[in-house]
């Protein structure tokens, strides 16, 4: 089958890769759509270490082909989206809803691919670019056959992360204001939650005046090209000249971290979702946090992907949900190396890779 694997060095579209069938508690799945997320790229610029050899993807959606011993949420047949939080389900943090803190989650990727008889690692506990893949029975959620599957891909990491961190790690109020620091897919969900939310100010920033119509179509009801103004902070306080109840940075940049804390109003909380390198440090002025304003990590949106993605799912179909306006453009598998060139300079809100018959 095809997919596309990272071996350390360079990414190749092969033909020739193998997976396992399931085992007690997994999923088969085989993979129609997959959205392609700058931490796939990440991965590949080293900015997200990971081993290799790796089989890309995380983002993807799909028919569910076989089950292992004990799965019962799912048969054959069934539409599912797929989410990367292979959690127990049985541990403190899972017992009390968090499984983004999953101890047995995290750090302990599995090897269920192989080529040329070499074993291949799985990233995030999903390969989603892949033909098929096998998961954890609690990383398959149903969802209705009439949600297209280029659009029911994205819910599972760009949706989750940004509508999660509004409503589950933040939890905007019906009348906070909200600044979005880029408005790729992550922002633009981010954008969306804080609609969802009832925010009443919603300023998104970006250094790309392109993206203020999709911006605004999300929900953004102000929008600052930082490529035009010397000082973003001061531009978005000339909108908000107290400052923010909320700022979610969602780039990756230590410098526009401490720009989200510069803009926090007094209680304010800024949340940090871009992914820098893994050893970035940031600085801001502590004297600035006694006012009460908060820092905020966030992991895949604070999310309990079997709740969270079927809510997803029903916003969608209520049309309060935009999902099939996150597909920028679609892409054979074959022509990945288009795609992500696309993605890296800032050309799509997502690329989205299908498998054709």
């Amino acid at each position: 089958m095809r997919g596309v694997v990272f071996d350390g060095e360079q990414v190749r579209v092969v033909g020739d890769l193998e997976v396992r069938g399931p085992g007690a508690g997994e999923v088969l799945v085989g993979v129609r759509a997959a959205g392609l997320c700058h931490s796939d790229l990440s991965v590949i610029d080293g900015t997200i270490p990971f081993p290799v050899p790796v089989v890309l993807g995380h983002e993807g959606a799909g028919v569910v082909e076989a089950v292992g011993a004990g799965v019962t949420h799912v048969v054959p047949g069934d539409h599912v989206a797929l989410s990367t939080l292979a959690n127990c389900g049985a541990c403190a943090e899972c017992d009390r809803g968090r499984p983004t803190m999953c101890r047995k989650a995290i750090g302990m990727p599995a090897k269920p691919f192989r080529r040329g008889g070499a074993e291949l690692f799985a990233f995030a506990s999903n390969s989603a670019f892949a033909e098929r893949t096998v998961v954890k029975a609690v990383q398959a959620v149903k969802i209705p056959q009439e949600i297209p599957m280029a659009s029911a891909a994205l819910i599972g990491c760009g949706v989750l992360t940004g509508v999660g961190a509004v409503l589950n790690r933040a939890r905007v109020d019906r009348g906070d204001s909200v600044v979005v620091i880029g408005a790729g897919g992550i922002g633009l969900n981010v954008l969306q939650g804080a609609r969802l939310a009832g925010a009443s100010v919603i300023v998104a920033v970006d250094a790309n005046p392109a993206k203020e119509a999709v911006a605004r179509q999300f929900g953004a009801t102000h929008f600052v090209d930082a490529s035009a103004v010397p000082d973003g902070v001061k531009a978005v306080k000339e909108i908000l000249p107290a400052g923010a109840d909320h700022a979610f940075e969602c780039v990756g940049s230590t410098r526009l971290i401490r720009q989200a804390v510069e803009l926090l109003d007094r209680h304010g909380q800024a949340v940090l979702l871009g992914v820098p390198p893994a050893g970035a440090e940031a600085s801001f002025l502590v004297s600035s946090m006694y006012l009460d304003k908060a820092i905020l990590g966030c992991r895949y949106g604070s999310s309990r992907p079997q709740r969270d993605i079927a809510l997803y799912a029903r916003l969608y179909r209520e049309g309060r949900l935009l999902l099939d306006e996150l597909v920028s453009a679609t892409y054979r598998i074959e022509d990945f190396a288009a795609a992500a060139d696309d993605a890296h300079h800032g050309r799509v809100a997502r690329a989205v890779l299908v498998f054709g018959e």
